[in-house]
């Protein structure tokens, strides 16, 4: 979940954003290495080919003469049956946007030539330009519409958005909904020109070591129906999930780990197994360990599908995602100093995380339950709560109108109390 735009703006561990129209490519040459004497031998692995036949033949005996040898190869493979199975299901999603443009050509050359009457041909140009370009993957259709899943961060700030399927054929699409917290989003097109739909696998029995395919359009629409292949590397990954305009993490996600080659433009890409059901939707990857560790390679995350189906359910019926809600302002415990924790919040000094309610808005879940302004909540149902990401993480494992204990500081004394969570 890689998307990638002004290079100056990209970040050691980024969402994968799709990428800008305009890219480098770099050429890699390969180097063809050929055996001594009238044959050459190859030798296949692979795990999930099923047949295989490679036969070679150089029958040239002329020294320092080179010629094409036939070449046959019947393979069947788990993998490529799968891949056909999905790829017509996944598309590429380009984000435009208005870019205004001032004509100052004329004006220019009228200037030098000492035209004035060309100072009237100044003009203001709004059009829609490709800002980034992702994935998606076409999952329903039926009565005249098919529905597309991405990434939020894809069509976030679109003026127009264009699906172009894996044919070629440009679809004017419609945002149905969309959920930054999970970074998902679902588009719609008219279906008389779908013939592909994925299906969901249940992402609560893969297995670290299974083999998956990840399917997109890296660096763009150019490279449309991409597949690379790779293992899961873990099924339960927590990642820190950050506000994209303040950089402050915000709260974690519990996302699916590959090596599978995951680029800029994969995001909102499917990640499938080898019965070609979608288990994932490729959404960041990892590409700097940090604290001048270098690079890092092989470090892709994907949104769970069992999470994927249960928000695009919502995002389809209401538009959004209503998640619980205590009904405060807070601010995490580090972020006050030591005077004032001591002389304002009056904690002891052996509490040093928390968060601290800052406001507790009127007639609130939080306030019906006894929470005051500079109430400092240390735990949620005897889960302790460290910063502003953990209260988010837990409070969005429940539904509207759940209960949770909350333990909390008031007046430096350590209480307790039961809030019903309410619609954020």
């Amino acid at each position: 979940m890689d998307d990638q735009q002004d290079p100056q703006k990209q970040q050691k561990a980024t969402t994968n954003r799709s990428t800008k129209k305009t890219i480098t490519i770099v050429a890699v040459s390969a180097l063809l290495g050929g055996g001594v004497g009238g044959g050459v031998v190859y030798a296949l692995n692979n795990m999930n080919q099923t047949s295989s036949t490679i036969t070679a033949t150089n029958n040239s005996k002329k020294a320092g003469t080179a010629k094409i040898s036939n070449i046959t190869v019947n393979q069947s493979s788990a993998a490529e049956t799968a891949f056909n199975k999905v790829k017509g299901a996944v598309v590429s999603v380009v984000n435009m946007q208005k870019e205004q443009q001032n004509d100052n050509t004329l004006n220019s050359f009228g200037t030098l030539f000492g035209d004035g009457s060309s100072n009237n041909n100044n003009s203001n140009n709004n059009k829609d330009q490709i800002y980034s370009e992702g994935s998606g993957v076409i999952y329903q259709k039926g009565a005249g519409k098919a529905y597309i899943v991405t990434n939020n961060h894809v069509v976030a700030g679109s003026d127009k958005t264009e699906v172009i399927l894996s044919n070629g054929t440009k679809i004017n699409a419609h945002i149905v909904g969309t959920d930054p917290v999970t970074d998902l989003a679902v588009l719609s097109i008219p279906d008389n020109k779908v013939t592909t739909v994925a299906t969901f696998g249940n992402s609560a029995d893969i297995k670290a070591g299974e083999s998956v395919l990840a399917i997109g359009s890296p660096l763009g629409s150019q490279y449309a129906t991409s597949v690379t292949e790779g293992i899961i590397s873990a099924t339960n990954r927590t990642v820190p999930v950050q506000n994209e305009q303040t950089g402050v993490q915000t709260g974690t996600a519990t996302v699916i780990q590959t090596d599978a080659a995951i680029n800029p433009g994969n995001s909102g890409g499917a990640l499938i197994n080898l019965a070609g059901q979608v288990i994932g939707i490729n959404s960041m990857k990892l590409a700097s360990a940090g604290n001048g560790q270098g690079s890092v390679e092989g470090m892709g995350f994907a949104i769970p599908s069992n999470e994927v189906v249960t928000i695009i359910n919502q995002l389809v019926e209401n538009g959004k995602v209503t998640r619980p809600a205590l009904g405060v302002s807070i601010i995490g415990l580090s972020q006050v100093s030591t005077a004032s924790q001591q002389q304002v919040l009056k904690l002891p000094s052996s509490v040093t995380q928390g968060v601290v309610l800052v406001k507790v808005n009127h007639d609130s879940a939080a306030a019906r339950a006894g929470l005051k302004q500079y109430d400092v909540i240390v735990s949620i149902d005897g889960q302790q709560i460290t910063s502003v990401a953990d209260l988010q993480t837990q409070l969005y494992k429940h539904n509207v109108g759940d209960k949770v204990k909350v333990g909390y500081y008031h007046n430096g004394k350590l209480a307790y109390t039961t809030v019903t969570l309410q619609a954020a």
